[in-house]
């Protein structure tokens, strides 16, 4: 199936009788007949359901939706995309070891790297995405677990090059692990460039409607971990904790990363999604195509409108041919990048508080990537816990404005913004 078609079609097939849409899996337990039946499901020798903090039925059909969508071989669903990247990272970084990431990502991924991990005892190294070849050599580590990068980051929107990462990431014997959110498996798919695992906060484009927050984690199933064991004992030694399972061993490639992360990271941390909340997300996934080629319309006519307004001061879109990551966005997303419009208005700080106080169409949200257009100015709440070197790096200047452009008019959007620059 094309992906449009996947987008409606994927994940769940009802049989003779039962129910077309999803059900939801309201239920934190599941019934068995004998204790040693359960206790095959505890052993992993048998597929199957007996607690919802690590697996529900309703979960693993929207998980295996987006892993169809991103052409993986084993996915999970989080109760946030920042748990998505918790576990993806801690999945294989513990106490010792050591990331590289780009410096241009979320500011509360940042936060979470260099703060709450480092106090774990995982040390990052951030490094800007347009490095040289010899900065990114030297960002390497014999403890190096992983490399960390953003397709499009938010909200620098700068373009991640996966490909060249993955190459200097598998060069070094370590996967690559890419937060796909803003472009999607619409507009980019990960591992057709070499990433090894795919992170999303599907609270944004997936979900789609500002309702549900969630996360999903996707293996390619490609990146061989008993090749390099003696750099990912978690996964190539027998797991005390579980039985002395090996899951490179037991799973094989294409499950033993997810595997492990279900049973050993949700069992542990309990960021368990709601099987609501995963019903809300597939009513998303099913017009997601639809959506992000509208988002990616709007977004385009706004930033050429902004790019022509002598009150702005600059404008960053990757889908402008001014952009300096047009060629590669271009690479890697033909199709469209995204909805989000990063842009300077004249005046600083000050002047863009106030165009943001007149928008009558926008509304000043911590949300991003919905139906509904949004605009938040990151240095002051996003990435607030960053000093102005780090907000530099991360490519987050103080006069920065991120609008989100929702499903509206587009000509609405641009009479929105008008007015608004009209009163400063």
């Amino acid at each position: 199936m094309r992906i449009e078609t996947k987008c409606v079609q994927s994940g769940y097939t009802p049989g003779n009788g039962e129910p077309r849409q999803i059900p939801i899996v309201q239920s934190t337990t599941f019934k068995y007949a004998t204790s040693e039946a359960m206790g095959r499901l505890f052993d992993l020798e048998d597929s199957g359901y007996f607690y919802s903090r690590l697996q529900n039925p309703t979960c693993d059909a929207v998980a295996a939706k987006i892993c169809d969508l991103e052409g993986g071989t084993a996915a999970m669903l989080t109760s946030s995309g920042q748990s998505a990247n918790f576990y993806a990272v801690f999945n294989i970084a513990g106490n010792g070891d050591h990331v590289v990431s780009s410096a241009s990502i979320y500011g509360g991924t940042y936060n979470l790297f260099a703060v709450t991990m480092k106090r774990m005892g995982v040390d990052f190294t951030f490094i800007s995405p347009d490095c040289t070849d010899a900065e990114l050599e030297a960002a390497f580590r014999p403890n190096t677990k992983a490399v960390f990068g953003e397709t499009i980051a938010n909200p620098a929107l700068t373009v991640f090059d996966v490909e060249r990462f993955a190459n200097a990431a598998h060069a070094h014997g370590v996967p690559l692990i890419v937060d796909n959110t803003f472009a999607t498996p619409i507009n980019c798919r990960p591992f057709e460039w070499g990433a090894d695992i795919v992170t999303h906060s599907t609270t944004k484009y997936m979900e789609g409607h500002g309702a549900a927050v969630g996360g999903a984690i996707v293996d390619a199933g490609r990146f061989d971990w008993i090749a390099h064991a003696d750099k990912f004992p978690g996964l190539t030694t027998p797991d005390d904790s579980y039985h002395g399972v090996t899951y490179a061993e037991k799973f094989g490639l294409g499950g033993a990363f997810i595997t492990k992360c279900t049973v050993q990271l949700m069992r542990d941390f309990g960021s368990t999604p709601s099987p609501q909340s995963a019903f809300m997300l597939n009513l998303g996934l099913e017009s997601l195509h639809v959506r992000m080629e509208r988002h990616c319309e709007n977004a385009l006519k706004v930033a050429q409108y902004l790019e022509q307004n002598d009150r702005i001061a600059w404008v960053n879109y990757p889908g402008l041919e001014s952009s300096p990551y047009h060629a590669r966005a271009q690479k890697y997303m033909p199709k469209g990048t995204c909805g989000v419009v990063s842009f300077g208005v004249k005046g600083g700080r000050e002047a863009a508080s106030k165009f943001m106080q007149n928008l009558k169409i926008a509304a000043i949200e911590t949300h991003v990537a919905d139906a509904r257009t949004c605009c938040l100015h990151p240095a002051s709440t996003t990435h607030r816990q960053m000093n102005d070197a780090e907000l530099i790096a991360a490519g987050v200047s103080g006069d920065l404005v991120r609008l989100s452009c929702g499903l509206e008019s587009a000509e609405d959007l641009i009479d929105d913004i008008a007015q608004a620059l009209a009163q400063i």
